[in-house]
């Protein structure tokens, strides 16, 4: 019997047709962002930096977008997965799950933790009673936070031990300002739950855009891999997002650097193998 072979994933990015109201995160800093983002764009990207395959997450936090990305990873075999949105704090939450039976390039949910106003979202009743309702569904739950929503997280993961949880942009720690602690000893503690994966990116936009290295990034690198282990770690480029301080090519040249004198075997799992088994691809 063949192995299945091991692609090469970008585990994060996203796909947009803009407008100005319904992306307001999009300032005057990242105005080359203020245009669309579509698949021809993606695949154009992909092809400079030997992409197999990608995840689509979710921009918007709108059930039309979630759609609007299964249609199109329907159409294409470049996306291989969605982590899309819907209402899980909602009372409506298992009729809209309903509504996705069948897209089975629905891998998981994410929300914005990062930008609503309780700062202890993650630990409110009907958030949590919505994870609850996950279970069994076969969807990851991706965690979008900064890293000082990082000890409500810990408790959070532990309430749901069975959910597999995808840790996005390894907490946007502050690395412009040099910062490690606490992220770095929050991060060893969250990566001893085995139900959480960390993505390697989003890291380039919390760094100073324009004076970035290897070598600043490395004491960051050093924590998640410390943490999570090559088995629990997945590289995205937060496209078109990482735009602003990197070209997609040149963020999987830098972390094909770092981790150059690994394994064969645990670059095989960074670059795609982890993804692969998470996500179910």
């Amino acid at each position: 019997m063949s192995e299945t072979k091991t692609l090469t994933i970008d585990a994060h990015h996203h796909l947009w047709r803009y407008t100005a109201a319904e992306y307001g995160w999009i300032d005057d800093e990242m105005q080359l962002l203020r245009r669309d983002f579509l698949l021809p764009d993606l695949k154009a990207a992909m092809a400079t930096a030997s992409i197999d395959g990608t995840i689509a997450v979710q921009a918007r936090q709108t059930l039309e977008e979630t759609h609007w990305l299964l249609d199109l990873a329907d159409a294409t075999d470049a996306i291989r997965g969605v982590v899309g949105w819907a209402p899980i704090a909602g009372e409506d939450f298992p009729g809209c799950m309903e509504a996705f039976d069948g897209r089975e390039k629905l891998k998981g949910l994410r929300h914005g933790i990062q930008s609503e106003k309780d700062e202890h979202y993650i630990l409110r009743e009907d958030f949590n009673a919505g994870i609850r309702t996950m279970a069994g569904s076969g969807l990851v739950f991706e965690i979008l936070i900064y890293e000082r929503h990082l000890a409500d997280t810990i408790y959070f993961a532990d309430e749901h031990p069975e959910q597999p949880f995808v840790l996005d942009h390894v907490a946007k720690p502050l690395i412009a300002a040099g910062i490690l602690e606490p992220w770095a000893e929050r991060m060893r503690e969250l990566g001893r739950r085995a139900n959480v994966c960390c993505k390697l990116s989003g890291m380039l936009t919390e760094a100073k855009w324009d004076a970035w290295s290897l070598e600043t990034l490395r004491p960051y690198l050093d924590v998640v891999v410390e943490a999570f282990g090559p088995a629990r770690l997945m590289a995205g480029s937060d496209w078109p997002v990482c735009l602003v301080a990197s070209g997609y090519a040149q963020w999987f040249e830098v972390l094909r650097d770092y981790f150059a004198g690994f394994s064969e075997t645990e670059r095989a799992r960074v670059f795609g193998g982890t993804a692969m088994e998470v996500y179910g691809l």
